[in-house]
């Protein structure tokens, strides 16, 4: 079983930046795909950013230049640097970690005001 924990959500104005963080209950070194994804209040749960297992990564076309995923394996831990934030990326943010079976956390709120 792996455990997800992700923080660093909050309030933060138009144009600002946040650093949210997925750390992992043990090494996601190895097989696993780790991916940040979001929900907005009425709407699906999208794909933001992909780190494949392989070393490549995929971002949504709507972050693209602006966000960055990073991982840190010594700490077990995903980073999404999110930069030049607008509001329409307010949503519940949630880390998400895949192998054979899916694994994901409780989500961390990101609002961005106008």
């Amino acid at each position: 079983q792996l455990r997800l924990v992700e923080s660093g959500g909050g309030l933060v104005q138009t144009g600002g930046s946040l650093r949210l963080a997925c750390a992992a209950s043990r090494s996601i070194l190895g097989d696993y795909s780790m991916g940040w994804y979001r929900q907005a209040p009425g709407k699906q749960r999208e794909l933001v950013a992909l780190w494949h297992s392989g070393g490549s990564t995929n971002y949504a076309d709507s972050v693209k230049g602006r966000f960055t995923v990073s991982r840190d394996n010594a700490k077990n831990t995903v980073y999404l640097q999110m930069n030049s934030l607008k509001p329409e990326d307010t949503a519940v943010y949630y880390c998400n970690a895949r192998t054979v079976s899916t694994y994901w956390g409780q989500g961390t709120q990101v609002t961005v005001s106008s």
